[in-house]
Parts: structure tokens; C-alpha cells; sequence
């Protein structure tokens, strides 16, 4: 498999409408063959499937972020609910849970990713979870809601090598991206020991930019950047860590080559 996948990026994203085409002919460029999109709540909804239909390399999630749960969460679960009921994603995603705000909502949003982790049970979906600031709460609870047909990736993880066993463990891969070339980022001492059955890469565009481009845009063409960073900390080619990065996508997501 000579290409690249991006397993996280909001492409749909207003910081793109000057120059989305452009970005999606450099990830051409770049190889980054497939693009998979998740959702944040009912105002991203349009955007993402209207580019999920004019890119066949484009593929849509759906799911209500944690920071989007608040007191109407139940009304935006309903509009995610419809959906998935209506037709295919590729996974219920963004869930999950975030105490880096605030914490105000934190009961709220564990009750939305309970309610969405059995959605994807339901419909034999992977989750794609976001857990800033709360990866401990947030595995304890994967792990209760664990029945052995529940699988998907914690995204942009940056946690320890402890994290990282107990979320492999529950048959569930870790989506690296651009902090893993930040120089402190953390992740320079935990890569190492993980192996590479076990990571996916993304960008989370265009957030997260990796190094040289920090601080600025973000876009799946940069998904080399990651690979390359993450091929120094194994110690292996790129060529290896495509080979894996790739495939693992393919089996989080279902997709065939």
C-alpha cells in the first residue's frame, strides 16, 4: 500500500474555503489517497457531506463533540441519531469528553458518549474519541462500556506509555499526529515502545500543524511530516510505517484498498 491516510481531519472547515480544491490536489501530491472526516455537531453537518459527495477520497463521520455538549445536547443527539439511522457512516465520531475548558458539562457529556459508544455497537460502527484533559476518565469508561465488539481509535493521543497499554488492550488504536513533532510534545519517550499495529496517523486539520508548519494551518498533506517523525522515534523506514499506519486505517474504518 503506497499511500497515506488521514484518520482525522475537519476539512470541511471555514479556514479552507479559500483554498480547498488547491489543498486537496497537494494531498494528491503528497499520496494521502483517503480523508476521513468527523463531526462536530449540527452546524458542520452540510458542509462535511456536501464534500463527502463531490470527493469520492472523502468520507464523513457522525457524531456531536464533547465541547458541543450542552444543555441541549439531547436535541443535537437527536439530529445525530436521525442521521446514522437515515444512512452509512464510516464511524460515530468526534465523541468523547473535555475538562480543558471547563468542566460544567461533564456529567452531560459522559451521558452523550455512553449514548453514542451504543449507537456504534448498534450499528457495528468504530467510535473516534477526543479526550483532552480527561484520558483516564474516558478509558475507564470504554473500558466499562467494552463488550467485545467495540472497537475505534483515541485520537490525537499524547498520553503515556501506560494510557497507551490499557487503550491497545481494549482493541483500540491511537491516532498520531502532529504533537508527536512538537519537541515537547511527550511523545519522544512513549512511540518508542508502542508498536506500530497499533497507531494510525492524522492531522486533525487544521489544527495541530506539525513541525515545520506549527503554529500555522494544518492539512492532511502534512501526514508525511508525522510518518517521518514517527519512522526516527521506531527506528524504522517510512516505507514501514506507511505499510502499518495504512492498513490499520483500513481495519478501523472497514474500507477495502
Amino acid at each position: 500500500m503506497n499511500y497515506w491516510i488521514d484518520t482525522h481531519a475537519h476539512i470541511y472547515h471555514e479556514d479552507f474555503d479559500a483554498d480547498r480544491l488547491d489543498m486537496l490536489k497537494r494531498c494528491e501530491q503528497a499520496h494521502v489517497k483517503k480523508i476521513f472526516m468527523p463531526n462536530v455537531d449540527h452546524t458542520s453537518i452540510d458542509g462535511m457531506l456536501e464534500l463527502e459527495s463531490r470527493h469520492e477520497n472523502c468520507f464523513a463521520m457522525m457524531g456531536l463533540h464533547p465541547c458541543s455538549v450542552k444543555k441541549d445536547f439531547e436535541r443535537e443527539l437527536y439530529r445525530v441519531e436521525d442521521w446514522l439511522s437515515k444512512r452509512k457512516f464510516v464511524a460515530v465520531g468526534e465523541i468523547g469528553t473535555d475538562l480543558y475548558w471547563d468542566d460544567t458539562f461533564w456529567l452531560q457529556q459522559q451521558e452523550a458518549f455512553t449514548i453514542q459508544v451504543n449507537w456504534a455497537k448498534k450499528y457495528s460502527l468504530p467510535v473516534v474519541i477526543h479526550c483532552r484533559n480527561s484520558v483516564d476518565q474516558t478509558i475507564e469508561m470504554v473500558e466499562s462500556l467494552q463488550d467485545g465488539k467495540l472497537t475505534g481509535v483515541f485520537h490525537c493521543f499524547s498520553g503515556t506509555s501506560q494510557q497507551a497499554e490499557r487503550i491497545t488492550k481494549l482493541n483500540f488504536f491511537l491516532g498520531i499526529g502532529g504533537v508527536a513533532t512538537f519537541k515537547k510534545g511527550g511523545l519522544d519517550t512513549v512511540l518508542p515502545d508502542i508498536s506500530l499495529k497499533h497507531i494510525v496517523l492524522e492531522t486533525d486539520s487544521p489544527y495541530l500543524a506539525p513541525v515545520p508548519h506549527r503554529g500555522k494551518r494544518n492539512e492532511p498533506s502534512y501526514i508525511p511530516l508525522v510518518a517521518q517523525q514517527l519512522a526516527a522515534y521506531k527506528k524504522v523506514s517510512m516505507d514501514e510505517v506507511q505499510k502499518h499506519s495504512t492498513a490499520n486505517a483500513l481495519t478501523l474504518f472497514q474500507q477495502k484498498h
